[in-house]
Formats: C-alpha cells, sequence, structure tokens
C-alpha cells in the first residue's frame, strides 16, 4: 500500500497527473448524478474507488497546510456517511461545486458484531451518554449489534444511513487521502489515550488484532494514501505489526507526556493533537496542560524537529485554521470545508 503524503506531495503530484491528461488549471466536481441515492454504483471491482467520477483537482496554495474533512466535514453532512465522503472529496453534492475539495477524508472505524468494519463515531448507535446526541434512530453498541441493524440506522434524522467502510472507500477518489481513525473493536474494558504495560497491551493487542488485519486488508484495494490514527496505543501497535509502511498518528488527548511517549515508541509519522495544545496560538490552554510541566512544550517545533507532521483537531473557523497556519502546523482537521 502507498505511504501517506503531506499536501506538498500531494500537490506536486496531483498538477503532474492533470498537466498529463491536459487538465491543468482546471476544476473538475463530476460526480454520480444522485451522490446520495445509497446505490454504491462505482464501477469494476477492478477499478476499486474510481466509480464514474471525474478526478479532477482544483488548483491548491501550496502554502496552506493540509485540509482534512473531519467526519466528511461534520458541521455540513450528516457525518461518517456515504453523502459526506463524497461531498467533501469533490466539493460539494450533486454536480455543483459548492466549496473546495478535501485533501484528505477523516472517517472512524468501528466493527459490527458480525465482524463488518463500519464508519461511525460512538460506541451506541443513539450516541453518548445514553443517546443524548440523538446519532441514529437505532440504539445497541456498534459492536454488539448485526450489520443489517447498523447499516439500516438513518444518521442524525436524514435519509443517509450507517455505510461499511468498504462503502466509504468507493466514494473516494483515489488523489483524495483517507485517515482512518480506529475506533473500539468491542470492548469497554479499553485503556484510552493511555500508555499501556506490556501485560496490558498484550492483552489488548490480542482484541485490535483481527480488526487492524480487515481494516488494512480492505484498505489496501485501492489506491488512496492512508493514515491511520487512534487513541489507542495498541490500535497503533497492531498496525505497525500487520504492515509498518502504514504511517500512523496517536490521537493526543489530556497528557502531551503522554502523546510524545507513544509516538516516539511507535515512530509515528503525525502527531494528531487537538487545537488548544498548539504553542503560540491564542488557542493554547496552558492552565490545562500546566500539570506535569508541559505547558511550554511547543509541539510543531518538536515534531518538525523529528521530522513528523502535526494535525490539528477540530478546527471550527477561519480564526482557529489562520493562527494554527501561523504556528506551523501541517494539517487541519475540519468540520467546515471553508476555514481556509
Amino acid at each position: 500500500m502507498s505511504r501517506y503524503i503531506g499536501r506538498r506531495t500531494f500537490v506536486e503530484g496531483t498538477a503532474a497527473t492533470l498537466a498529463g491528461a491536459g487538465l491543468a488549471g482546471t476544476v473538475s466536481a463530476q460526480q454520480s448524478e444522485d451522490a446520495d441515492d445509497g446505490d454504491g454504483e462505482q464501477g469494476e471491482r477492478g477499478e476499486r474507488g474510481q466509480g464514474e467520477h471525474d478526478d479532477g483537482a482544483e488548483d491548491a496554495m501550496t502554502d496552506d497546510p493540509t485540509l482534512v474533512a473531519h467526519r466528511g466535514f461534520a458541521g455540513v453532512y450528516p457525518e461518517n456517511t456515504e453523502l459526506a465522503v463524497e461531498a467533501a472529496s469533490f466539493g460539494g453534492p450533486g454536480t455543483d461545486t459548492a466549496h473546495r475539495r478535501a485533501d484528505v477524508i477523516e472517517v472512524d472505524v468501528v466493527p459490527t458484531a458480525d465482524g463488518t468494519l463500519v464508519t461511525f463515531h460512538d460506541d451506541g448507535l443513539a450516541g453518548r451518554d445514553g443517546g443524548e446526541r440523538g446519532l441514529t434512530d437505532a440504539e445497541g453498541l456498534v459492536f454488539e449489534t448485526d450489520t443489517d441493524t447498523v447499516t439500516s440506522a438513518a444518521v442524525l434524522g436524514t435519509e443517509e444511513t450507517v455505510p461499511t467502510l468498504e462503502t466509504v472507500l468507493d466514494s473516494i477518489p483515489p488523489s483524495v487521502g483517507v485517515n482512518l481513525e480506529f475506533k473500539n473493536p468491542g470492548s469497554e474494558d479499553l485503556r484510552f489515550a493511555e500508555s499501556l504495560s506490556e501485560d496490558a497491551l498484550a492483552t489488548q493487542k490480542e482484541l485490535w488484532r483481527p480488526y487492524t488485519e480487515r481494516a488494512l486488508s480492505l484498505a489496501s484495494e485501492y489506491d488512496n494514501e492512508v493514515l491511520v490514527s487512534s487513541f489507542y496505543e495498541a490500535a497503533l501497535a497492531t498496525v505497525r505489526e500487520t504492515d509498518d509502511s502504514i504511517p500512523v498518528a496517536f490521537l493526543f488527548w489530556d497528557s502531551i507526556e503522554t502523546g510524545l511517549e507513544i509516538t516516539r515508541r511507535y515512530d509515528c509519522e503525525a502527531l494528531n493533537v487537538p487545537r488548544n495544545m498548539v504553542q503560540g496560538t491564542p488557542l493554547f490552554n496552558d492552565e490545562y496542560y500546566v500539570e506535569g510541566g508541559f505547558s511550554d512544550v511547543d509541539l510543531v517545533e518538536i515534531a518538525h524537529g523529528e521530522d513528523r507532521e502535526v494535525n490539528v483537531w477540530t478546527v471550527e473557523t477561519w480564526y482557529q485554521a489562520q493562527e494554527l497556519g501561523r504556528a506551523g502546523v501541517d494539517g487541519l482537521i475540519a468540520d467546515y470545508p471553508t476555514i481556509l
């Protein structure tokens, strides 16, 4: 499988492809006429990820950070759905380009009780805290629910249903990268955003390994550049053991020290960090991260010094994007396509 590439490489490669096809300098937003009809008509299996789409790309400003569509631009479209990833990939639903296309699509991956991988964020179909989010019209834990029930659940009151990972990958053109965030594979006892002891890591890797192998095997059938991220150390460990050519990123949570420890342990290609962890911006929360003496740590400087990229979540406004860009981050994991 191809390695994940940053925005500069993406832009150069795309420009060369378009020039060779006589399409340099043009913008293409061709999709299926009914991107949200759910028929999944994406061409032959030998053309995975291609479909009937015209895979042109807009001119890009190479000084901009990579634009990563968080759950397929969750502020605009029903998150993690086929419609969301198609619209984010091509600059809007249908045949009209409404906004800039994403460079990378981020989706959450979790297995059903049958082992089928779907793109969904929460453990529960109704959302967190007994359905506070009202995420779908179904109930139950995803990993304890059969595939038919999960994929029939309507997302956020729309006609979009929870898609399989295969459906989502079919909907993203090869020139757009994919960030697969590995969620809970089927246990309420996982250690979230923690550095594990040797024994705990060995135990949790056994839970993750079948899930990781299925996800990477499926992703290998597509030509998209891939990055795997997770809050769970065992997830990154099993990715490294399954295919060490796949780039990984640890998702930082409430400890800069833990994040750097795990990042270095697995030689992660990227750090996916919350926006208030980026030193040198008005967004930095020095009170929250002062414990342990890490409030003055410049993660961007450290990461770049170690040849790693810094992707920031979740970016919601142009102001946040501007300040993070000035701080030198490499990727903006954003809910809205217009932040740049």
